[in-house]
């Protein structure tokens, strides 16, 4: 199972300059390279190594590696819209792979620079290249975040052997104002988060408005820090379901809910919880942390799920009075819609793991 996690580096100043003028030019050289592919119309890397890798070897003084990633780079932009030319920031986030950077055990890293290669230190190896058979794969991503170098790396870290298709299964509906909610009917608040990305929209809002040199800087130290604690949140309902799910020894369903942003229409004032809505981050988290548990997910299709009774089977719209309550028309059940709907995925689930074994 191939995870990505963020290690600290600690370059001495020397090295940190060092990296830095090595980003800075590898971004321009991307941004050169992104200029002449959206000349020319072509994001094949081949082509475009014919039209730009001399003048990026002499220009920018790259080694041949170097600027094989910075064209790569400019091509995978321009690849996801064509019909804009890729801008890179100056610090933007380089891409390494074996040629150009290799581990020293797992304390420090040999990185190439325009001046040479440096071994830098990692003081944070994070959590999973720690554990027992995991390693480190493919390229790395050199980035630098308020002061600070980090890699992003790839790391395969052995998974659980998965037993039997389970006959249960934990369904988890999720949502904006309860994040998850599972079959057994225990809920995951969403109001920590909502709360925390309105007081962070007001602030922005006044800060914004000031303008001045210091409101400039606060708004600079705040920036990510609603993503991470977002993040966090999911980190934390994904260990817990996984967990619940491993004990009880099923396996874990959820709603398929690509593309949801472009079905659904919702007010104006609720527009920025809906595309503020990480409901794909924790599915990842989900599946990347059942994946080495040996707790088999499965995606279901969501349809109806909330509007249909789990007791009779009764399906209509007007089940569902308010966001809150679900009221059966047909039996008379009255319960939590996200229970309701929770108990339908997780059933979803068996029906689906009955179709395959057919």
């Amino acid at each position: 199972m191939l995870v990505t996690e963020m290690l600290k580096l600690a370059p001495s100043a020397e090295q940190r300059e060092a990296l830095l003028a090595t980003m800075r030019v590898c971004n321009a050289a991307a941004n050169r390279a992104a200029e002449v592919a959206f000349e020319h119309h072509t994001a094949n890397k081949i082509a475009l190594q014919k039209l730009v890798y001399t003048d990026l070897r002499a220009g920018f003084g790259l080694s041949a590696q170097m600027a094989i990633r910075s064209i790569s780079k400019a091509c995978e932009a321009y690849k996801r819209d064509k019909k804009i030319k890729p801008m890179f920031r100056e610090l933007g986030a380089v891409a390494y792979d074996q040629r150009i950077l290799t581990w020293k055990g797992r304390e420090a890293v040999s990185i190439l620079t325009l001046t040479g290669r440096v071994v830098v230190p990692v003081v944070y190896r994070g959590r999973w290249l720690k554990t027992s058979g995991a390693t480190a794969r493919g390229q790395a991503d050199l980035l630098y975040r308020d002061g600070m170098f980090f890699l992003a790396v790839a790391i395969d870290v052995p998974e659980a052997p998965r037993g039997d298709e389970p006959d249960e299964w934990l369904g988890v509906d999720l949502g904006i104002v309860n994040l998850a909610t599972d079959s057994t009917g225990e809920t995951h608040t969403g109001k920590g988060v909502r709360a925390v990305r309105q007081r962070n929209a007001r602030l922005r809002a006044r800060l914004q408005a000031k303008g001045t040199k210091s409101a400039k800087r606060l708004l600079k130290a705040r920036r990510r820090k609603e993503s991470r604690f977002a993040c966090n949140t999911n980190h934390v309902i994904s260990k817990h379901l996984v967990g619940k799910a491993k004990d009880t020894r099923t396996g874990i369903a959820l709603e398929d809910l690509e593309g949801i942003r472009d079905r659904v229409t919702v007010r104006k004032a609720q527009r920025a919880d809906l595309h503020s809505w990480a409901f794909h981050q924790l599915r990842t988290f989900v599946a990347y942390k059942a994946a080495i548990a040996g707790v088999p997910v499965r995606l279901v299709d969501p349809r109806n799920t909330s509007r249909t009774c789990h007791r009779c089977g009764h399906c209509d719209k007007r089940n569902r009075p308010s966001r809150d309550d679900f009221t059966c028309l047909g039996c008379g059940f009255a319960g939590p819609a996200d229970h309701n709907a929770a108990i339908n995925i997780g059933r979803r689930a068996v029906s689906h793991a009955a179709d395959d074994a057919a």
